[in-house]
């Protein structure tokens, strides 16, 4: 009978039903399955899986010595994906490491569907993070915070993370992924950290100080005053910046100050 694994939808919890599918199931057929996000079916046999940090840093030391560092990554990325079978196939990925002679090559294996599917999954995450380490635009609340809010396909903070703390080193910030309710949060001189189960108060969220108010004014007018009607080309402007990412970004938004 097929063993699925049912964990939540975090890397502390797919690497903990993981290393106990690795663990138990190593020749056998097994599955990960997101809670939440499964169907049942006939022949299998369901067990959840609580988040266990010792259970997730065995895992990932494991994953770097055996499978080495480029597959760590590639691993890491493609769990932070939006694809409901991203951990099965990281599992899959995992054993026909087994029947390889150089398991630090598995992600070469182009040829296997599962290693295909988690280098795909990686690559979309990648892309996606490194589109919005351009695009993320920050607003200061009244407090004094920078804040900005964006909605991902996946769960891109924790790539993001230090992009941001170089940037703003001596900042108060915060991202905040409404996709996956997610805060990232970066105290002023110090490192950056996730919270989970915090609900965001829009009303402050939207509290922008006036300085702020301002420059956006200012900014708006200036792109107004160069802009040439006749050589505007949306086309091309959809190329560089899609449209999907627009939502969340100031420069879209109705200017605060008329």
């Amino acid at each position: 009978m097929r063993q699925i694994y049912i964990c939540s939808d975090t890397i502390t919890g797919l690497y903990s039903a993981l290393h106990d599918a690795w663990k138990e199931n190593r020749n056998g057929d097994a599955g990960i399955g997101l809670r939440g996000k499964i169907q049942q079916q006939l022949f299998c046999e369901y067990r959840t899986v609580a988040e266990c940090e010792e259970k997730a840093r065995r895992l990932e030391r494991m994953i770097k010595r055996y499978l080495g560092y480029n597959a760590y990554w590639d691993i890491y990325h493609a769990l932070l994906g939006n694809d409901e079978e991203k951990g099965t196939a990281v599992f899959r990925t995992m054993q026909e490491s087994r029947n390889i002679s150089d398991s630090h090559k598995i992600m070469d294996h182009l040829g296997n569907p599962d290693v295909a599917k988690v280098f795909s999954i990686s690559r979309s995450v990648s892309n996606e993070a490194h589109m919005y380490e351009e695009f993320i635009r920050f607003r200061e609340l009244e407090n004094g915070v920078l804040f900005s809010e964006i909605a991902p396909k996946a769960q891109i903070l924790t790539c993001v993370a230090d992009h941001f703390t170089d940037r703003f080193p001596l900042e108060n910030w915060m991202i905040y992924d409404k996709t996956h309710q997610t805060f990232l949060v970066h105290k002023a001189r110090e490192s950056w950290g996730l919270v989970w189960g915090e609900t965001l108060n829009k009303a402050a969220a939207g509290r922008i100080s006036e300085k702020e108010q301002e420059y956006e004014h200012l900014w708006k007018g200036f792109f107004e005053s160069i802009s040439i009607k006749e050589r505007e080309n949306p086309r091309c402007q959809r190329n560089h910046l899609p449209l999907r990412y627009r939502s969340e970004m100031p420069d879209f938004a109705p200017s605060a100050k008329q």
